[in-house]
């Protein structure tokens, strides 16, 4: 269930936990979609139809990607009966999605810069539709994961693509700003609608039409696309040795956390598998310093005001990711839930992370940023503690009501210290903190979830409550620790 993204800078939008940025267009000025040796000019204001048009576009693609993740989570179960994945096979089916987002995020906005807005986005979704195919007709395990890594590609490209979509076709500010406003709700809806949707396709027709749904959604947002304007192409540099050694070093390290829980931790493959994260870790610092124009800035990190948020939303995505992943599982392997009575659970969380959305940027300018965003991971940090009690017999109204801080803490922080981060870095910045920061956010929910999934895995691969709550215990932990960075490093303003 992801949330939403740092558009760089002005209207401050709402937050729901893990999306994308818009992309940064480096202050330099926009080239004619065609060659022609005529100067640079600004773009001719969108007609209004076609404005809408390009919206809805936008929209659509961003709520089948939502749906499409809060979806699958529910749909995991019935996954592992049919293709016999295993504990790991369900964790690769999330984090194969989850990291590729992840690590494309850092050079998706550059790619939607130099393609143009409406090319990049049309790319994005043809691709995320083709590999939703996939998916859907996966014989086996692995055909289904490597499709997953096709769509986390994909998403990584429409994310950005369709938030500079939304900027290219809306010219005056406070219509855009009702466009992004828009375009938020839609991602709210999406995340409270997928888990409903993905337990009822489960229930009737089976997983794979929660991966068939996204064909016509495709096949329509393409042919809305025919009818959006070419968008400008700008220079952005693209820094392919920085983003081969990221995607390297997450994928190295989230096989090491994976298959650790079921290769065990001192077996070859899995330190090898650290070793390499370790290794293209560094690897991708030298990149960074010596590249002329580096995805992410050596000197952006060294700012408190940008490497606490860092930790801060990875800690925050950590918490929320892991928490649905378990439930999830729990609802439907412990509870023996349906998939459709899993999916109606978290309908109460979600309009309580909506509602809180709306309230969090207000607080914060009443009472400061930095208290919000404390408050939100102590409430964040309750939460997994709230959840240590559960068993299979939990009353299902107790279960609802221990759940509202995990509502709560995530939407509280996360616009605080999204907007603290940006007002952090100069504007021609934005688009690279802002994809920075979902980026790291992705990677504690993808963290989050390999480790979840080790622990859980019990006797005859049933659930594990003991493993749970040493996942629980090691989240609030962590969450207690970027609390105490933002208490001590964060200004008080």
């Amino acid at each position: 269930m992801p949330t939403t993204p740092a558009p760089p800078p002005s209207p401050t939008t709402a937050s729901i936990p893990g999306q994308a940025s818009e992309p940064s267009t480096r202050g330099r000025p926009a080239q004619p979609d065609q060659a022609r040796p005529t100067a640079p000019s600004a773009e001719a204001p969108a007609a209004p139809h076609r404005s809408g048009v390009a919206l809805v576009a936008s929209l659509l693609g961003f709520t089948v990607i939502t749906i499409d993740v809060s979806a699958v989570n529910i749909a995991l179960p019935a996954i592992r009966d049919s293709l016999s994945g295993g504990m790991a096979g369900l964790q690769w089916v999330v984090d194969a999605y989850t990291l590729m987002f992840a690590a494309l995020m850092l050079s998706a906005g550059a790619l939607a810069d130099r393609a143009g807005a409406r090319r990049a986005y049309a790319w994005g979704v043809a691709l995320f539709t083709l590999a939703s195919l996939g998916c859907a007709l996966a014989p086996g395990i692995g055909v289904l994961v490597g499709s997953r890594v096709a769509q986390g590609a994909a998403a990584a490209i429409v994310m950005p693509a369709s938030l500079a979509l939304i900027r290219q076709a809306y010219e005056d500010a406070r219509a855009r700003a009702r466009a992004i406003a828009l375009w938020t709700v839609g991602g709210s809806v999406a995340m409270a609608a997928g888990p409903v949707l993905g337990g009822l396709l489960t229930d009737s027709a089976g997983w794979r039409a929660v991966f068939l749904l996204n064909l016509p959604v495709g096949a329509v947002i393409l042919g809305l696309l025919a009818r959006v304007p070419r968008s400008p192409r700008r220079p952005a540099a693209l820094d392919g040795g920085g983003q081969l050694t990221a995607v390297v070093a997450l994928a190295g390290l989230a096989f090491a956390v994976i298959e650790g829980g079921h290769l065990g931790w001192t077996s070859g493959p899995v330190l090898t598998a650290a070793a390499l994260a370790l290794a293209s870790g560094c690897a991708f610092r030298v990149v960074e310093a010596r590249h002329r124009q580096p995805m992410v800035p050596p000197g952006m990190l060294v700012d408190r005001r940008v490497a606490v948020p860092l930790a801060v939303g990875f800690a925050v995505n950590a918490a929320f990711y892991g928490g649905i992943f378990l439930l999830g599982l729990y609802y439907q392997q412990l509870r023996g839930m349906s998939a459709i009575a899993a999916g109606l659970m978290f309908v109460p969380m979600s309009a309580v992370v909506t509602a809180t959305n709306l309230v969090s940027p207000r607080l914060a300018e009443r009472i400061g940023r930095r208290p919000v965003i404390v408050a939100g991971q102590l409430i964040f940090t309750g939460a997994m503690l709230a959840m240590l009690p559960l068993t299979a017999h939990t009353p299902v109204w107790l279960v609802l009501v221990l759940l509202l801080p995990l509502s709560v803490g995530g939407a509280l922080a996360v616009p605080a210290l999204t907007a603290l981060m940006m007002d952090a870095v100069p504007q021609e910045r934005a688009g690279t903190a802002s994809g920075l920061l979902n980026s790291l956010r992705q990677t504690g929910g993808a963290l989050a979830v390999a480790l979840f999934g080790s622990l859980l895995s019990g006797p005859g691969g049933g659930f594990s409550l003991p493993g749970m709550r040493i996942g629980l215990l090691a989240v609030a932990a962590l969450l207690l620790a970027t609390a105490a960075l933002s208490r001590l490093l964060l200004p008080r303003g």
